[in-house]
């Protein structure tokens, strides 16, 4: 990606976040485009290599749109301050876990997994951790996982990794308090992220470093997925 053409788009979006700027500026808002979605196009073709289960999607499939859905929003803003990607074999709207990709003034990250899902599947994922819990610990507490993401125990998105976005403050509810692994039950999600400096997105050796926190989080992924495979 140019990153540095991308970077200043966005921040001149985020500082002029209006129509009439914005019709000024489309020039650049289409070079920083293209060269977002050109970074996607080769993500989804590396990432194809080791998940082949995503090889048939297109850049359309998994870019968000820039412009903003600001009919029930406090706030009007029309115009996104990102460029975001989801890459995900049942494409970007999917309940199932994917690949994002995030490029944000200060805010550039990854993440993998589930961002939401619904009371039903999460509670059948926290029954199927119990269930299965060496084989979700196989997971979640490899070595490379936590020096990735952490273990899941401590953080919060605010943080420059983690796993889980949101947790409960005690045991879901039918679930034994007890557990030992109850970390995980408390989960809201299961999404883990990395974010990184604003340089990091920048010429072609992004690719192998992004695919490496991909890799390393996929297990945990198909973990999810296979429940989640079961509602949709």
């Amino acid at each position: 990606m140019e990153i540095k053409k991308i970077m200043t788009f966005l921040k001149g979006v985020a500082k002029n976040n209006n129509r009439p700027w914005f019709q000024e500026h489309k020039d650049e808002y289409e070079e920083a485009r293209k060269s977002f979605e050109d970074g996607i196009q080769k993500a989804i073709l590396r990432i194809a290599e080791f998940d082949p289960e995503i090889a048939h999607l297109t850049v359309k499939d998994c870019v968000y749109r820039f412009y903003r859905d600001i009919r029930f929003s406090p706030d009007k803003s029309p115009y996104k301050r990102h460029f975001g990607a989801y890459i995900c074999s049942k494409g970007r709207k999917s309940l199932r876990g994917g690949y994002y990709i995030h490029v944000e003034p200060g805010q550039c990250l990854v993440a993998t997994g589930c961002y939401y899902l619904p009371t039903n599947i999460l509670t059948s994922c926290r029954n199927e951790i119990m269930g299965n819990t060496e084989e979700w610990l196989k997971c979640v507490k490899d070595p490379q996982f936590i020096i990735m993401y952490g273990d899941g125990v401590s953080g919060d998105w605010e943080q420059d990794r983690g796993f889980g976005i949101a947790k409960l403050k005690t045991a879901p509810a039918g679930f034994p308090k007890d557990y030992e692994y109850i970390e995980y039950l408390r989960m809201k999600d299961y999404c883990c992220w990395h974010r990184f400096d604003d340089n990091f997105f920048n010429g072609v050796g992004w690719i192998d470093k992004t695919m490496e926190y991909f890799k390393t989080a996929k297990p945990m992924m198909d973990f999810v997925n296979n429940v989640v495979d079961d509602y949709i």
